[in-house]
């Protein structure tokens, strides 16, 4: 039914995480046609840039193009505050309500045993080793109010001296089983200020 290349361009779009086949079929053809072939043109150049140009900030993990991220190395931030979240696009969430002037740590995941991801897979001896390093006076865990993202905030606080280090979780406004980049400003920035102190 498709062309051999064809076929690896939809198959391709498949791969992305929300695509289905019809909605990749639809952006192959939209690609193939006479007008679309410069937008096509100009999405392959871009990704291919960015898939050559584009780590992690070392410090904060972020994807950046530099060491370390201009966010990083911002010093009107304060980098007391240590926020940590599960995906660059929790980040962003976060950066839009302008609610929070600290710097971030990025798992890019949670803990999932079941799943083969552990610590390590996430970058938490990392982090772990970061509040060793720097003045940390607050972590405030930003996971998702997932089963996942629970779990992966009470490791973190059982490894945490509690002592020295104030763990603090988002609450109010978040719903069970949500994710922070779906939701809106004004409900992410109300559970940031609604913060409250978890232990072990």
């Amino acid at each position: 039914m498709f062309s051999p290349l064809t076929k690896q361009l939809i198959d391709a779009f498949r791969a992305l995480p929300g695509v289905g086949p019809k909605s990749a079929q639809r952006l192959a053809y939209q690609l193939l046609t006479d007008k679309g072939r410069e937008k096509a043109q100009t999405l392959s150049d871009a990704l291919k840039q960015a898939v050559l140009s584009v780590g992690q900030c070392e410090r904060c993990r972020q994807f950046t193009e530099q060491t370390v991220c201009l966010l990083c190395s911002n010093p009107k931030r304060n980098h007391t505050l240590l926020c940590v979240v599960e995906s660059p696009a929790d980040m962003i969430a976060i950066e839009q309500t302008h609610a929070f002037n600290g710097c971030y740590y990025v798992l890019h995941g949670h803990l999932s045993p079941l799943d083969g991801v552990s610590p390590d897979n996430i970058g938490i001896p990392h982090l772990l080793s970061r509040l060793q390093q720097e003045p940390i006076v607050e972590i405030i865990l930003a996971t998702n109010p997932t089963i996942e993202g629970k779990a992966t905030a009470q490791y973190l606080v059982n490894h945490i001296d509690t002592q020295k280090i104030q763990c603090t979780r988002i609450a109010h406004g978040v719903p069970i089983g949500g994710e922070l980049e779906y939701l809106d400003g004004s409900t992410l920035s109300h559970a940031f200020y609604s913060r409250q102190p978890i232990g072990t």
